[in-house]
């Protein structure tokens, strides 16, 4: 699967906290301060991990696709999305990988038999035997001396006793956030993609836009709501051994301008992601139901 280089796609914006977000790093063990802070890189800024925000957009895309194919029977619904914490509803379980292995020795046919049987999701966001094709990184405060001046607000929260609806003797605690409207740097590849994996990406970016995905913990608290900007897309799909050549030398001399993508071309691009994503939902449907055909 990565083999061969066959395209890129770079995204580069902001991830701007619209209410405070708490990422948490677990209890704190110190004898004095906040029992539970927030994640920071080593400089005490706030961080948000790579995994954190992957995993959101994945959880996201994984209910979608959930009701896309509500109708399948549930022993074949692994077969089209597939539930990373269960192994039961792996699309490929580890028993099922023993035997693919000692039925296929040739390593590109292994490959094949696993690309044929893993899910939409896992194909694109990787799985036990996938390498993902879109990656994250880390996001980190965009600009620190301008946007982070090391103000964390705190917040106190305390378990209710059912009985006699106050607060239970020993369970007052206090957790840090990140204040609102503090911008990370947010930056992802995605690699030798299909078309359709585009279109599944671009869906579950928007969700991010739109303020629909929500990070981090107490959610029904209102805490988590973010917004990502999308400042820059730059797509490389070479066509010709020549085209690859002349990307590698602009890579290296850091002249990339030649294949940034303009508001227009974003567009154009993904409205033909998404068809190719619609598309490729619609031939896995079972055929006696396509409730699909009315979009375009």
């Amino acid at each position: 699967m990565f083999d061969t280089f066959r395209n890129r796609l770079t995204l580069t914006g902001t991830l701007e906290t619209v209410t405070a977000l708490r990422v948490s790093s677990g209890r704190s063990l110190e004898p004095i301060g906040c029992d539970l802070p927030v994640i920071k890189d080593a400089l005490g800024r706030p961080l948000i991990p790579g995994s954190s925000f992957k995993g959101a957009l994945r959880s996201r895309l994984e209910s979608f696709l959930r009701g896309v194919f509500s109708e399948v029977d549930e022993s074949q619904l692994r077969h089209f999305v597939a539930n990373p914490s269960n192994e039961a509803e792996w699309s490929i379980t580890a028993s099922e990988m023993r035997k693919f292995k000692t039925q296929y020795t040739d390593d590109r046919q292994l490959t094949e038999q696993i690309l044929q049987n893993t899910d939409l999701i896992s194909q694109v966001f990787g799985s036990p035997w996938l390498s993902s094709k879109f990656q994250v990184r880390d996001l980190t405060i965009e600009n620190p001396a301008e946007n982070w001046f090391g103000q964390y607000q705190e917040r106190d929260g305390v378990a209710i006793d059912r009985d006699t609806e106050t607060a239970a003797e020993g369970k007052l605690y206090d957790f840090q956030v990140v204040p609102a409207a503090t911008p990370f740097e947010f930056k992802a590849v995605m690699e030798n993609a299909d078309p359709w994996e585009l279109g599944l990406l671009m869906l579950g970016l928007h969700q991010f836009e739109t303020e629909q995905i929500p990070l981090g913990g107490g959610r029904s608290r209102g805490l988590g709501i973010v917004r990502l900007h999308l400042n820059r897309m730059d797509w490389v799909n070479p066509s010709s051994p020549d085209e690859l050549l002349r990307y590698l030398r602009n890579l290296v001399n850091d002249e990339l301008d030649d294949y940034r993508l303009d508001d227009s071309q974003q567009q154009e691009l993904k409205d033909q992601w998404m068809t190719a994503f619609l598309t490729e939902l619609r031939q896995r449907l079972p055929q006696n139901r396509t409730p699909m055909n009315d979009v375009s």
